[in-house]
């Protein structure tokens, strides 16, 4: 019996060192975001565009072209008077030069431009620098200086909800480097996402971009740059160079 206990007790001590061995073997499971920002819970409303709404381009003083730019959406332009370049670009939609459309529209692009601005909340994630590669989330964006897409590609998931809404708020200039894209999955909308820029935008050429851009100041395109969006420029210009607008 004794020798029974024994065995019995060495048996259980062999299985204990075997499972404790294999423990040791087993790496431990890693919890890493990647490039995903961290999710945010706050539920954000749509920037409300009002007489906006139909323009892909507005400007506050001047609107210049050069080469096969087309625009599908309105033009605009309040209070400045210069429209250069179509043709050759073209324009599929409507131009307003000072009339009481555009002057309107200009009204609801400062009302835009202030909701985007004003936008808080406690779980807002803060960029900086060079976002290309991020893939962002539903949610509210914050950048304390200029933001750049330089390296990579940056990514909008909707993670599954086509109404979910973006605000991007940037307290400098927004630049792209040649032939950098905005890409959307998870049935992110072009519609849905918001770049409110305290400065300058700035297209490399070739960009494929996303959102509706909204500067305090001038946005230029650099050849080939696409846009499924709308650029709206509250106070400078708006300059192209064969490029492609489509209102999202």
């Amino acid at each position: 019996m004794k020798k029974k206990k024994l065995y019995t007790i060495l048996s259980i001590a062999i299985v204990m060192l075997t499972i404790g061995c294999k423990k040791e073997d087993t790496p431990a499971p890693t919890t890493t975001t990647g490039t995903t920002v961290p999710l945010q819970t706050t539920v954000h409303t749509a920037i409300q565009l009002g007489g906006v709404n139909n323009f892909a381009v507005i400007a506050g003083s001047s609107v210049t072209n050069t080469g096969a730019t087309e625009i599908t959406g309105d033009l605009g332009l309040s209070p400045g008077t210069s429209v250069g370049g179509f043709p050759p670009g073209t324009l599929n939609g409507t131009l307003h030069i000072n009339d009481a459309i555009a002057n309107q529209a200009k009204l609801d692009l400062t009302t835009a431009y202030n909701d985007a601005a004003a936008r808080v909340a406690g779980d807002m994630v803060t960029l900086s620098g060079n976002i290309g590669g991020l893939t962002l989330t539903p949610g509210l964006y914050k950048s304390t200086s200029s933001l750049s897409i330089s390296s990579g590609d940056v990514t909008f998931d909707a993670l599954g909800d086509p109404n979910a809404v973006f605000i991007i708020q940037i307290a400098s200039t927004l630049t792209t480097t040649p032939g950098r894209k905005v890409i959307l999955s998870g049935g992110a909308q072009a519609s849905n996402i918001f770049w409110q820029v305290s400065s300058s935008a700035s297209f490399g050429t070739t960009t494929v971009f996303k959102g509706t851009v909204i500067a305090l100041e001038s946005i230029t395109f650099d050849t080939g740059a696409t846009l499924q969006g709308r650029a709206l420029a509250r106070n400078g210009a708006v300059t192209m160079e064969g490029n492609t607008f489509i209102l999202p």
